[in-house]
């Protein structure tokens, strides 16, 4: 449990957040335009869809009882977003067979904080399973949005930025769960979450 707790905020949003942005950045510098607003849209995309199924269930109960399900998980999705195509522009000039590990790698990894949201009891498996599909989706579309295009950057800084953000996992998460309980009740109208029927309640601590 220590383990899977410490191991998790490496998908927290104050760390991933960040290192989604450093992503768009590097891009913008390189002047890889076309990338830049193709990874911002499907990450702004996979953001949007986290948010708002957690909305739609803290608001209106909007839920799938059956499967336990409350809300795409934002760690998973995050992780297995950006892992894999921080892989893919970091390899890009490698082989194609080191690309595809390392995509591999970035999906194991994002897979990994998924099993950890499960370990310390913060997601169901439904949860976690869609937050790791969309994260997929997320990254390797870009991936191959990317294939053929070639972009010429120095890589070194983007390793050197995401090393620097690393001292951000000492920080306290992000109070993103309440922020979304707060938009959740202004346009419901309602002071507490609604539940669907039967659907046991989940602790929203470290999602």
């Amino acid at each position: 449990m220590i383990f899977w707790a410490a191991f998790t905020k490496l998908a927290d949003s104050n760390f991933t957040m960040p290192l989604a942005a450093l992503l768009s950045f590097w891009l913008a510098g390189a002047r890889a335009w076309k990338p830049f607003f193709q990874w911002s849209f499907l990450f702004g995309s996979g953001i949007v869809l986290v948010v708002a199924t957690k909305i739609a269930y803290i608001g209106w109960g909007a839920g799938i009882a059956a499967l336990d399900f409350t809300g795409i998980s934002g760690h998973a999705m995050r992780a297995t977003a950006i892992a894999p195509a921080l892989m893919a522009i970091l390899l890009q000039k490698q082989t194609r067979q080191l690309q595809q590990i390392g995509l591999l790698a970035g999906l194991v990894f994002g897979i990994a904080i998924g099993i950890s949201r499960l370990a310390i009891h913060v997601h169901s498996i439904s949860e976690v399973i869609s937050g790791c599909i969309l994260g997929a989706i997320v990254s390797l579309s870009f991936a191959w949005l990317i294939r053929n295009r070639p972009i010429v950057f120095d890589r070194k800084l983007l390793i050197i930025g995401v090393i620097a953000l690393l001292p951000v996992l000492t920080l306290k998460p992000a109070p993103t769960e309440s922020w979304m309980e707060s938009v959740a009740y202004y346009l419901s109208g309602k002071e507490r979450p609604a539940q669907t029927t039967n659907l046991e309640s989940v602790t929203t601590e470290y999602r």
